[in-house]
């Protein structure tokens, strides 16, 4: 049998999904992160959310936008590229 390594991570959002789920008043489960995709068509469900904030998933440009709306704040946070959400 072929071993192959597991990829060390697969997106550079994932601690900033769950930093901004978290300091959501009140918290947003992933669930409901899930649910809010939904209502804006992108559709994933909680194992999703889950694999991205482990850094399991990739995340296509178009659902880190959806995730920055979903979780009011931006694309650039998201990205770690400023200190403001």
């Amino acid at each position: 049998m072929k071993k192959t390594r597991k990829a060390p991570q697969r997106n550079i959002i994932g601690k900033r999904v769950r930093e901004a789920r978290f300091a959501m008043t009140p918290e947003v489960t992933q669930d409901d992160l899930a649910g809010r995709m939904a209502a804006r068509g992108v559709y994933m469900d909680r194992t999703a959310i889950s694999r991205i904030e482990l850094q399991d998933r990739y995340v296509m440009d178009f659902e880190a936008k959806a995730l920055a709306q979903c979780l009011k704040v931006t694309v650039a946070w998201l990205y770690a590229e400023g200190a403001a959400k």
